[in-house]
């Protein structure tokens, strides 16, 4: 087995925890990155399971949000990605928010320090070579042009692209406290927080009419040549797309003033701006869902209209670049295997899954499917009635093939209750249909008792 390791490439959420999982479950591999021989148009380090975009694994609530449920899953599978992420935690209300650097250099110490892991440092140009019996492709979003025809050519379908965005980050000490004030939305406590969590810029109705205005007449970069037809995520918006779309969409979208009170005035806000903190020192705070294709000088003169960001100073201004995603649906069997060459795993957000925690998800998934094959047992999957189970099964054939798109974990993937016994019984002796929260909290329990039952069984079984 030490002569034939399994090759994982890309060494990013995806591609960390599957390389975690398998070697814990005592078989060696090899993670492949390409960085920093070759870089990408978002990468800035050569760490493992480096943040491009925001900080937030988002929530944390594992009674109430899919993601949190999520969440609790991968800690209940001894995730890498969890672990770090619990250690390098930032107040963040109800979401786990990390210090990325410190993140990420816990990510690569675990790996380079784990026996049976080895990281190789270079691209792997196209497909890998035949001999590699097992390989899990985590390339990510960001997945480099040689790789990506490869893959077109062998599975005979084009691949999928769409746009994400980085938001900004501002100096702490340049924001103006006299204007902003901290707190979280309905002062919302998280794993790591205290319900002051957020820093809020308000603005009135004419100040936000005016933001909104610049943002529409502001210079924009030009696209390259392959990125002009490429669709938007919905869920990573441009803040300049938002506000094209209608004078109120940001007011009910990243601005909204809801679950605020400014304690410097004695009115509501018609509009809020958050920051949400981005390192463990508290130096840098990012800007909430204000990803942008502006210009740089441009993203300065605006950004600096929002109240209490007269004076900002910004440590990175906002990009975006172009993401990459197979149809899995049509491409993918049951266990991340390629149909067209099973040898072949996918794992990440190339699979079409979106955000950290689906990425590495996916890729513990894909881990330990393939370390299980390795090993010459029968891949377990888990319970269709987990978060995990939901998000797989999406992937690999709930989705419509014909109108596939990134999708990040929630209720609606999930299998309906209307077998669970736990719901009460009416007076005319049918359960009732649960809806709203009480929904949610019968599902995500649902969702942990499963799992923890087939943990249990496949604990036995091993």
């Amino acid at each position: 087995m030490l002569d034939n390791p399994i090759h994982i490439i890309g060494a990013g959420l995806a591609g960390s925890e599957a390389a975690w999982q398998i070697a814990q479950m005592g078989v060696p591999v090899v993670l492949h990155e390409m960085r920093p021989d070759v870089g990408t148009a978002a990468h800035k380090t050569d760490g493992c399971a480096e943040l491009v975009c925001s900080n937030s694994f988002r929530s944390d609530d594992a009674e109430y949000n899919a993601v949190g449920l999520l969440h609790a899953e991968m800690r209940l599978m001894g995730s890498l990605i969890m672990r770090e992420g619990d250690k390098a935690a930032v107040p963040a209300g109800g979401a786990l928010a990390v210090d990325r650097d410190a993140f990420s250099q816990g990510v690569t110490e675990a790996l380079d320090a784990h026996p049976l892991i080895t990281i190789s440092r270079g691209e792997i140009p196209g497909l890998p070579p035949e001999e590699w019996s097992s390989v899990i492709v985590a390339t990510g979003p960001l997945t480099s042009p040689s790789l990506s025809a490869a893959i077109q050519e062998l599975s005979g379908a084009d691949a999928l692209a769409f746009f994400d965005a980085i938001a900004p980050i501002v100096h702490t000490e340049s924001i103006n406290m006299d204007v902003a004030w901290f707190q979280s939305r309905y002062d919302k406590e998280g794993p790591a927080g205290t319900g002051k969590d957020y820093i809020n810029c308000p603005m009135n109705k004419d100040q936000y009419d005016q933001f909104v205005q610049e943002l529409l007449q502001a210079e924009y970069g030009a696209f390259q040549e392959w990125e002009k037809d490429t669709p938007y995520f919905e869920g990573c918006m441009p803040v300049e797309v938002m506000a094209a779309r209608g004078p109120e969409t940001l007011r009910f979208g990243p601005m909204k003033p809801v679950g605020l009170t400014n304690p410097h005035k004695d009115e509501r806000p018609y509009a809020v701006v958050q920051l949400r903190q981005d390192n463990a020192l508290r130096t840098l705070y990012n800007i909430v869902g204000f990803q942008t294709k502006m210009k740089y000088g441009e993203q300065v003169r605006v950004f600096r209209m929002i109240p209490g960001l007269e004076n900002a100073e910004f440590a990175r201004l906002g990009g975006m670049h172009r993401n990459t995603f197979i149809n899995s649906p049509r491409l993918l069997d049951g266990t991340l295997r390629l149909k067209a060459r099973p040898s072949l795993r996918f794992a990440g957000q190339i699979t079409g899954c979106e955000g950290y925690i689906e990425s590495a998800t996916v890729g513990l998934m894909a881990g330990r499917f393939a370390a299980a094959e390795r090993l010459g047992l029968a891949p377990d999957l888990p319970p269709e009635t987990s978060a995990m189970g939901a998000l797989l099964g999406h992937i690999t054939g709930g989705a419509n093939a014909e109108t596939f798109q990134p999708m990040n974990i929630n209720f609606g993937l999930f299998p309906a209750l209307s077998d669970d016994l736990s719901r009460p019984v009416q007076p005319n002796g049918k359960r009732k249909k649960l809806k709203g929260k009480d929904r949610k909290k019968a599902l995500s329990d649902r969702a942990l008792r499963d799992m923890k039952m087939w943990l249990e069984r496949t604990k036995k079984a091993a």
